[in-house]
């Protein structure tokens, strides 16, 4: 008898999870059946190209979820990638190489380079942050707003030019892999997102900021009579998130092999989508890391099955943007279910 109980809290928990995540549910299903028609979809080229692609999208998406959970938004991420790249790519770049875009620059270090960038996304995210929490400028209107100063500043930095010739260990290390490159192995950038990944996971649900976050996200108003500093928690919140992307532009630009002003567009929407479809819930308070990292895996997942289904390139953008609406209208049906 008990066991019959505990086979039927087994279903019941099975059932549950799928109708809770069917976006995530149908695209596996559809993973299996591509993989089963189409060669080389199982192989170890395939997923390494996923995890290494995966990698950079969750460290926006781990930016962006803060902004989420406390009922906002940056739009301004993907240009924040994108300003990133280019900074890096410049500074990146080989002292021999005839079309260096600062000629007047010493050729340096990949690790100084790195500090830097991130100093950057700091101040971009700080700046993002005073706006949201000083200035009382929605989130939504603040980071469009700065979304468009960054890109024309990045377009100025860089002429509107791509950016080659970077040194080879900026992109022999950041596209370096463990293991046999025929069979097993991992790329770097997989260790990259595990360990951003551990410490967002312990910030989140072991530290005072991760409590005050969701507090905001449940009940802004209530958060500060409870002693909250919503003002400070929301600082950090968009000072981090302007960090993340500075990280995960600093990699692409190495991953890519080359830099322009317009990567990263529209990378926002991916990661905002990655997060909703892992269950980080745009009317706040709610969101987990796992959860994150399943439904960015899930979305770049998307992008590999219609790749191997050899749908045209340009309807690749519709079905993402049928994703991202299905995601949030299954969020505010849950949200309002709930209500």
């Amino acid at each position: 008898m008990q066991n019959s109980t505990s086979k039927e809290s087994t279903s019941k928990r099975i059932l549950k999870t799928i109708t809770g995540n069917p976006i995530v549910f149908l695209l596996i299903v559809a993973a299996i059946v591509v993989g089963c028609l189409k060669d080389n979809f199982f192989s170890w080229a395939n997923l390494s190209n996923l995890i290494s692609n995966t990698a950079v999208r969750f460290l926006i998406a781990l930016g962006v979820s803060g902004c989420l959970i406390t009922k906002g938004t940056d739009l301004s991420a993907g240009r924040q990638v994108g300003f990133a790249a280019v900074i890096a790519g410049i500074l990146c770049q080989r002292g021999d190489y005839n079309g260096r875009l600062w000629k007047w620059a010493p050729e340096m270090n990949i690790f100084f380079v790195f500090l830097i960038v991130i100093a950057l996304g700091l101040i971009w995210g700080l700046i993002n942050g005073l706006i949201v929490t000083k200035l009382h400028v929605p989130p939504f209107i603040a980071t469009l707003g700065t979304q468009t100063i960054i890109y024309g500043i990045s377009l100025v930095i860089s002429d509107a030019q791509p950016i080659g010739g970077f040194q080879k260990i900026y992109t022999t290390l950041i596209n370096g892999r463990i293991g046999n490159t025929k069979g097993f192995h991992l790329p770097y950038l997989f260790f990259v997102a595990l360990v951003f990944g551990l410490i967002f996971w312990f910030i989140y649900n072991k530290m005072r900021h991760g409590k005050y976050m969701y507090a905001i996200g449940g009940n802004e108003i209530a958060a500060e009579v409870s002693g909250v500093n919503t003002t400070r928690t929301l600082i950090r919140i968009y000072t981090t998130a302007g960090i993340m992307y500075a990280i995960a532009g600093y990699l692409l630009a190495a991953k890519s092999g080359g830099a322009s002003a317009s990567m990263g567009q529209g990378y926002e929407l991916e990661a905002i989508a990655g997060c909703t479809i892992g269950g980080v819930s745009t009317t706040g308070g709610i969101g987990t890391v796992p959860g994150i990292l399943v439904g960015v895996l899930v979305f770049e997942l998307l992008k590999i099955i219609l790749q191997f289904l050899g749908v045209n390139p340009y309807y690749n953008y519709v079905v993402q943007g049928l994703v991202i609406v299905l995601a949030v209208s299954l969020d505010i049906r849950k949200y309002i279910a709930k209500k």
